[in-house]
């Protein structure tokens, strides 16, 4: 093996290159190829640019058209107004009703020029002259901000504040600034720049809840006119968006000012106003708008009220009424109902707070008697927003209801006027299975129906539904609009009120309301319009109107109750200085040991212009909760409400209708009726004295021993009758009933006169006797068919007080409550000093035959 030389070495040595002899070429600088590739370079980056501009542009156009409707749509507060019925005047905003935001809409025709420049000065001084995004100010921003190192000015514009309220969170990400650029240049596309301004303006917050410049006017400067904001009120409208909190007025008046200097200064500068109005609008200082009525707190039960009849009525639910923006108009007289909302925050109208604390409770319901308007209302006392109504709640009537089911419909049958006669003697009806009796405990005989309903007899007003039947009533009440039980309230109870469900205040008022407009009942109603946003009538309330009564049976039935009020009925404390009619009604206790006290208390009356019904009593009755004030008490409340609602509109008249006799008085009743048998002419003379005109007649009245009723024997002009039609051996007596001619109205029955026919053959004997040819008997007027001929005293005269048989104590009403509550007050005997008391404890004596009144 032979061993490496150095030759080998060399020789490879050799082949390596040398020195730089022939070695690489070093390459030379370009410009040539710099300059190629940055042409190349920049039209590739253009490229991107314009997709990526497209792409961003063409996502901008697909949020918009994809979410249109999130900015042609949005949720705005409900306006509700008062307007009277058939008035021009101008609506008065009384509240607002709205589902989270406060938000009330504005064409941009009515917001002033002024007020639009100092959001422009502000927000966006290049709004007219960008596209949705200003890369200039973006630009101007961007510098700022390096230079102070912070983001201390931002670029975005009106448009794109809109596309990040409408469309955008306010997380702040590239992504979400690109977003809001790319929709900022589909609404510029897409809309003129009024479009989005107004746009703009109705969206933005203000704080204080207060979403769209309109919400925000009204409130921090309690203006719904934009038109009326003078500049320093627009310069602090414009200065809210920035920092609503930081910048409110109401909450930083210091702050709120300083910022607006800041403003005006921007409007100064842009040429908008001139030093002088910036230096005067700078310098005014901030004063909050004085309480309105735009809280629903303050008509609590009228918003309530109105909400549940759009519902009822037009088909619009709470939902949509929230949320749509609608303009409501309604019948409301706010005067009336702050009057009866300030009445009902006065504790010394009502009794004392039960033991517990708990409050009695009241509500009342006023109604316009030509239209059915509901004028004001109230749902109880401390009322709260969607709480429970007591307008709508079912109590039992009392005396309230003698009108309704006794009176009118024996009015409407023609047979009955304001002077006929009642019988306030008979204690037990329906074959003897209904007892009730009079508060006082007394019977009162004949009385005239003036008499009764002034004096609210119990036993007049049962006597009477049981001569028309029972059916009768209950189909006058529904006349009414008030339906009763067809089955269980078919009885005579519902002549004093005692009723199987009850009456809501509101059927009460609406009833009454009927006596007031000469029998014409209107739909009562609190809706007159309803309007979207822009003003497009959507609903409107048709008026409905029927005559359901006679207009002489809501005449007479007037006369009756305007008695009630006058010294000596049980309603003197409802009198005003006015034409009043009306009637209390009260509901006895059945527990023990309180049988005195009451379980509801009312008042139902009406002027000729109005109709109201008051109500008070506990929402639940026990041994701790019940009325120990009277009726008079909501009668106080009637008056003091009404008569302040209604003063200073011109005082009328109840109107006696067309062709309407004028009711007559009741011939007074006769004293002196006397009975002689003479033999020579085998008959009995019969004389009395006249009552002094022509125009009154006489029916003669006989009952023979053998007998049980008494006939009409024959009717005389003439104060004397001679009766040949007598038997050998009998025994009579005769009475007198004087009527009068035109109106064929009864009086009082006369004294009783008897008198013994001796034997004598030449008279007839064995046969009953007849009446005088051609008069058909009759029962005696006030009769019941057993009449035992038992003188009364003539109307006018006080009768000799009767103990009604076997009643020895005040009425027990006949049913007690499914569920008895709990509170009540300590009970004061405060009945009411003028006239007597009203408690009718109607109806509720014979368990058998009354029904027992359920509580709501």
């Amino acid at each position: 093996m032979e061993k490496p030389t150095n030759k080998q070495s060399t020789t490879n040595a050799k082949t390596k290159p040398q020195g730089n002899k022939k070695g690489s070429k070093k390459k030379k600088f370009s410009f040539r190829k710099l300059i190629l590739g940055s042409i190349i370079a920049t039209i590739l980056a253009f490229i991107c640019a314009m997709a990526i501009y497209i792409v961003v542009i063409m996502n901008g156009f697909k949020i918009l058209e994809t979410n249109i409707d999130k900015i042609e749509t949005t949720t705005e507060s409900t306006l509700i107004y008062a307007q009277e019925e058939g008035k021009d005047k101008q609506a008065k905003e009384i509240a607002k009703i709205y589902k989270g935001e406060n938000r009330e809409s504005v064409s941009i025709k009515d917001v002033p020029e002024r007020l639009k420049q100092a959001f422009i000065a502000t927000e966006d001084r290049r709004f007219e002259q960008h596209s949705g995004v200003d890369f200039w100010s973006i630009g101007r921003a961007l510098v700022k901000d390096v230079i102070h190192m912070s983001a201390v000015e931002g670029g975005s514009t009106i448009t794109q504040q809109l596309a990040k309220n409408v469309f955008l969170s306010s997380e702040k990400t590239a992504f979400r600034k690109g977003t809001e650029m790319s929709i900022a240049f589909a609404l510029d596309e897409k809309y003129t720049k009024d479009e989005i301004l107004e746009r703009y303006l109705n969206r933005i917050f203000f704080g204080s809840n207060a979403y769209g410049i309109k919400a925000a006017a009204k409130v921090y400067f309690g203006k719904s006119n934009l038109n009326d904001l003078k500049v320093w009120e627009m310069a602090t409208l414009a200065a809210l968006p920035k920092a609503p909190s930081r910048y409110s007025p109401l909450a930083n008046p210091d702050l709120s000012k300083e910022r607006r200097a800041v403003v005006l200064k921007l409007m100064a500068d842009q040429g908008y106003i001139t030093e002088a109005e910036r230096a005067e609008a700078a310098a005014v200082d901030y004063v909050p708008p004085t309480a309105s009525a735009q809280n629903t707190k303050d008509y609590a039960s009228y918003v309530d009220y109105v909400m549940n009849e759009a519902e009822d009525m037009y088909g619009i639910d709470e939902d949509e009424l929230l949320t749509k923006g609608y303009r409501i108009y309604t019948t409301m007289d706010p005067k009336a109902q702050k009057i009866m909302e300030d009445t009902y925050a006065n504790p010394t109208f009502f009794q004392k707070d039960a033991t517990d604390g708990q409050k009695i409770q009241s509500a009342m319901v006023i109604v316009d008697n030509k239209t059915g308007g509901l004028m004001a209302m109230i749902g109880g006392r401390d009322y709260k927003s969607r709480g429970f109504s007591r307008i709508y709640s079912k109590r039992q009537p009392g005396s309230s209801f003698k009108p309704i089911a006794a009176y009118g419909p024996a009015l409407e049958s023609g047979d009955y006027t304001p002077y006929s006669m009642m019988d306030d003697s008979q204690t037990t009806f329906g074959n003897g299975t209904y007892s009730p009796r009079n508060y006082d405990r007394i019977t009162h005989g004949q009385v005239t129906m003036l008499e009764a309903v002034k004096k609210s007899y119990n036993l007049a007003p049962v006597w009477l539904l049981e001569k028309i039947n029972v059916t009768t009533g209950i189909e006058f009440a529904k006349k009414l609009g008030i339906q009763l039980n067809p089955q269980k309230d078919r009885n005579l109870a519902i002549a004093l009120g005692g009723l199987t469900d009850g009456v809501s205040p509101l059927q009460m008022a609406t009833a009454y309301s009927a006596f007031a407009n000469q029998g014409v009942m209107n739909k009562t109603h609190a809706i007159l319009r309803i309007t979207d946003a822009q003003g497009k009538e959507i609903a409107a309330y048709k008026p409905e109107k029927k005559q359901v009564i006679q207009p002489k049976t809501a005449y007479y039935m007037t006369l009756l109750l305007q008695g009630v009020v006058e010294p000596g009925g049980t309603g003197t404390k409802a009198k005003f200085n006015r034409p009043v009619a009306g009637k209390t009604g009260s509901t006895g206790l059945d527990i023990k040991g309180i049988e005195q006290y009451d379980r509801d208390v009312w008042f139902v009356g009406y002027t000729p212009e109005w109709t109201a019904a008051v109500w008070e009593g506990f929402d639940k009755v026990d041994a701790k909760h019940y009325v120990t004030v009277g009726s008079g008490s909501t009668a106080a409340i009637f008056k003091e409400i009404m008569s302040k609602s209604l003063e200073g509109r011109p005082a009328t008249n109840f109107v006696k209708p067309d062709n309407v006799p004028t009711p007559t008085e009741t011939p007074t009743g006769i004293t002196d009726l006397t009975a002689v048998y003479e033999i020579d002419k085998k008959s009995v003379k019969l004389t009395w004295t006249a009552l002094g005109d022509n125009k009154t007649n006489y029916n003669v009245y006989r009952k023979g021993s053998k007998e049980t009723d008494a006939k009409l024997l024959t009717q005389s002009p003439v104060p004397s009758v001679n009766d040949s039609s007598v038997y050998s051996g009998e025994a009579y007596q005769y009475y007198v009933v004087p009527f009068s001619v035109d109106t064929n109205v009864e009086g009082a029955k006369s004294n009783v006169a008897a008198v013994e026919i001796p034997k004598d053959e030449t008279l007839p004997e064995g046969m009953k006797p007849t009446p005088s040819p051609g008069v058909s008997p009759t029962p005696p007027p006030g009769g019941n068919g057993k009449d035992t001929l038992n003188p009364t005293q003539s109307p006018g005269t006080k009768p000799t007080p009767t103990p009604s048989p076997g009643n020895t104590g005040k009425p027990e009403p006949n049913t007690s409550p499914s569920t008895l509550p709990s509170p009540t007050p300590t009970p004061t005997n405060n009945k009411p000093a003028d006239g007597p008391v009203d408690k009718p404890k109607d109806g509720n004596q014979n368990e058998s035959q009354t029904n027992a009144p359920k509580q709501q």
